[in-house]
């Protein structure tokens, strides 16, 4: 990587040394060598962007490559791709594939095929042989492997005495910072729905998951986590029921953490009026009263992290009658836009930003990552103020399942810089004034 200058770029890193200050940044063989004003040039190349912004790397909690068995609908190299285009240096890649990733050979597979790339694959290995919840994968040697959680994607475990054996064997794994992730959903009650419950559900005749669907099977998760211990993380809460049991979790001291989708943030079930599949998504949509808890949570630290929830998908399983459609949208490339869009106005930045960047590798148990000098360079360039509309020119991945074609947005990523290298965004990438 030759020499890169950033200039006049403001930081966004909070408990860092440069945060809220308009410095420049000098990246020399993959680390942050000075950080001042009016920094000398030299043979660096110099990036100038209008409201250029940077703040340690974004990490995604929560992303589906289909990678291995369907790679005709994303593929690691076009996933990662897309994670670099929405501004993540790093993405935590599902094992709900095709064979699941519950076993060593299927964790150094993935890491294998991510090597070089300028973004990092972060693996999860699964909970159970299988994902089918009658037996414990082989969670220590996926970790020895490297990966960095566990999860069962969105298959909920039954067996409470399974669950609860998942947590005590965490509990020993790397001071049990290693989390169980969670998707709480009780099958039972939410065997075919496909939106949220209320006035929305009964105008379109379309069955719906009351909230109890989610906080049941929470309710339990966090009553297993106390008793035995280890770190449990609910990914995509939905509801404010949900939102306020994890509240009550933390008040107790219990190790939990918790995320939340970017467009569960921004979108309501009115948005189902027209039957459109690309707003069919698992979590479903929720009224505003619970989208209101959900920005509630982000800003006042009871919610980690938000995810994208990336889960591409072809023509075939999306372009169907509403209830014949999979779950599930594209969502690295635009997450940033739908959260910041979602929050603006309602927290500030360095919480958005925390979000994105610090609470999720709080999550995962990575060491906190700052702008500064002699540190690797981990960094994600943005402007938090760009005005802007998606459209196909801005997806990268593969497939184009997402509702927010034609959406206007304020807050874009301009690119990312690791140890591999500057990767742009493609609207950026073009722009010539831009790098020089």
């Amino acid at each position: 990587m030759n020499d890169l200058l950033l200039r006049h770029v403001k930081v966004v890193d909070p408990g860092g040394p440069h945060h809220d200050t308009e410095v420049d940044v000098l990246i020399r063989a993959g680390r942050i060598a000075r950080v001042g004003n009016r920094l000398p040039m030299g043979d660096a190349t110099e990036l100038r962007v209008e409201g250029l912004h940077a703040s340690p790397g974004w990490v995604d909690l929560r992303a589906h490559f289909r990678d291995p068995g369907e790679e005709w609908k994303q593929g690691i190299t076009n996933g990662l791709d897309a994670a670099a285009a929405g501004g993540y240096t790093a993405v935590a890649v599902l094992p709900s594939t095709k064979p699941q990733i519950d076993d060593r050979g299927g964790v150094e597979q993935l890491l294998r095929r991510a090597q070089g790339h300028v973004v990092r694959l972060l693996p999860l290995g699964a909970i159970t042989k299988g994902l089918e919840g009658k037996g414990l994968a082989e969670m220590h040697d996926m970790h020895q492997a490297g990966a960095v959680a566990f999860s069962d994607d969105q298959h909920s475990i039954r067996n409470t005495r399974l669950m609860m054996l998942a947590l005590q064997y965490v509990a020993s794994l790397d001071d049990g910072r290693i989390p169980v992730m969670v998707f709480p959903k009780d099958p039972d009650l939410s065997k075919g729905a496909s939106m949220h419950e209320g006035p929305m559900s009964t105008r379109l005749g379309l069955k719906g998951m009351p909230p109890m669907v989610e906080t049941i099977q929470l309710a339990r998760d966090l009553a297993l986590l106390e008793y035995a211990g280890g770190h449990l993380h609910v990914a995509t809460l939905s509801t404010a029921e949900s939102v306020e049991l994890v509240r009550q979790a933390k008040a107790r001291k219990l190790k939990v953490t918790a995320s939340v989708t970017a467009y569960n943030l921004l979108l309501d079930d009115g948005c189902l009026r027209g039957f459109e599949a690309c707003y069919k998504v698992m979590p479903p949509l929720r009224d505003a009263a619970h989208i209101e808890a959900l920005r509630e949570g982000v800003k006042d630290g009871t919610i980690d992290a938000i995810v994208s929830d990336h889960r591409p998908d072809d023509r075939e399983h999306k372009v169907l009658e509403f209830g014949s459609a999979t779950f599930g949208i594209i969502g690295l490339e635009t997450a940033f836009g739908v959260a910041n869009t979602a929050l603006k106005g309602r927290t500030t930045l360095r919480r958005i930003i925390e979000r994105f960047s610090h609470g999720p590798r709080a999550v995962l148990g990575m060491p906190i990552a700052h702008i500064t000098e002699d540190a690797p360079a981990d960094i994600t360039l943005f402007d938090p103020e760009r005005e802007w509309t998606c459209t196909e020119d801005d997806l990268v991945s593969r497939s184009h399942n997402t509702p927010f074609l034609g959406q206007p947005f304020t807050g874009r990523p301009i690119g990312i810089i690791t140890a591999q290298g500057l990767k742009l965004a493609p609207a950026f990438s073009s722009e010539a004034q831009a790098v020089r």
